[in-house]
């Protein structure tokens, strides 16, 4: 029995989160992807609360192709979590390749600033 795309993408994401986990120190950075769009928060765990967010639907970056929108994405995250007071950050892929849009938005979250 095969899984299909998006059910091997579950599985994977509740493989990683089994060892991924935000703190106050440090919170997890997750990644949300549609075909269309990209989304990323920085979650607190232990408080259940998120931080800082941003998305491609945002005003300023919707007109962006897909690649290029996601780099911006991880630039603003960025510089609101620089606002929030986070500076380290771990991570969350998503179940989600590190490849294409995923790789160029957490490049440009360390662009902004963010270690991880």
């Amino acid at each position: 029995m095969s899984l299909s795309t998006r059910d091997a993408r579950l599985r994977r994401h509740r493989r990683i989160r089994g060892k991924v986990v935000g703190s106050a120190e440090r919170p997890r950075l997750a990644v949300a992807r549609s075909n269309k769009r990209i989304y990323a928060q920085i979650i607190d765990d232990a408080r259940g609360h998120t931080l800082a967010a941003a998305g491609s639907h945002e005003a300023a970056l919707r007109d962006l192709a897909k690649g290029p929108a996601a780099n911006e994405v991880g630039k603003l995250l960025a510089e609101r979590a620089k606002q929030a007071g986070v500076e380290q950050v771990v991570f969350d892929r998503g179940g989600y390749k590190y490849h294409g849009r995923v790789k160029s938005l957490a490049d440009g979250a360390r662009e902004g600033g963010l270690e991880f």
